[in-house]
């Protein structure tokens, strides 16, 4: 057996172990609903949709019975990230606003700005963005999905914006990185750092996503056709 096998091997077995655990908690202490949660965010982390599905909406049952506001919210959440998971964004949505605690609603922005874009409504995307970038304006995960909306939508200049903010404190995110080139790339201005840098990172990434290149070179060229 090679070492990846058997590294595989054991994290399979530690989270068999922490599974486990979790089922133990709720035994012991069925009112908590932070053990139903982690159950339910560590099945949909392993792909076992149908059974985190099952778990929150049972915890659901037993939250709302009681009106714990709190556990609702986050139960909601979790029970949303379950069908983001599976592409089922329209579910995915309708969960996420249902979400009234202070504490998770820029999380569910986020989310929400997430599950618009898979839907390719990036109007919408960008909305959602913005708000939760009200919440936490440093936020890398926010900003970039304001980038990446704003960047489908035809939005160069503001998603620059975006990306630059990112890159000053999360320098060594791969995608950040790319599409900052490809913004450069548009507004003429020197490209070919961000993308070495976003090749270095995250090889696989980078071979993923260099269509894209040729995506906007074709763009400029048809723009350059126009303008004579």
């Amino acid at each position: 057996m090679s070492n990846q096998e058997i590294n595989r091997e054991e994290q399979k077995k530690q989270t068999q172990k922490l599974v486990h655990r979790l089922v133990m908690a709720i035994d012991e202490e069925p009112d908590k609903f932070n053990n139903y949660y982690d159950l339910g965010a560590l099945l949909t982390r392993l792909n076992d949709f149908e059974q985190a599905e099952e778990l929150f909406m049972k915890a659901l049952g037993i939250f709302e019975k009681k009106n714990d506001a709190k556990a609702v919210n986050l139960l909601n959440y979790g029970l949303g990230n379950v069908y983001y998971s599976v592409g089922k964004t329209n579910e995915a949505i309708k969960q996420y606003n249902k979400i009234d605690d202070a504490k998770l609603k820029a999380d569910s922005y986020l989310m929400l700005a997430q599950s618009y874009m898979k839907q390719k409504n990036y109007q919408q995307a960008v909305a959602y963005g913005l708000t939760a970038h009200d919440l936490r304006p440093q936020d890398p995960e926010i900003n970039q999905a304001i980038g990446d909306s704003l960047l489908a939508l035809g939005e160069f200049k503001q998603a620059k914006n975006y990306y630059d903010l990112i890159l000053k404190r999360h320098p060594g995110r791969a995608d950040t990185q790319f599409n900052r080139g490809l913004v450069a790339m548009v507004l003429g201005e020197p490209y070919q750092d961000y993308l070495n840098q976003s090749q270095q990172l995250d090889p696989d990434y980078y071979a993923q996503s260099e269509k894209r290149i040729s995506d906007i070179e074709h763009f400029l060229q048809k723009q350059s056709g126009q303008d004579k």
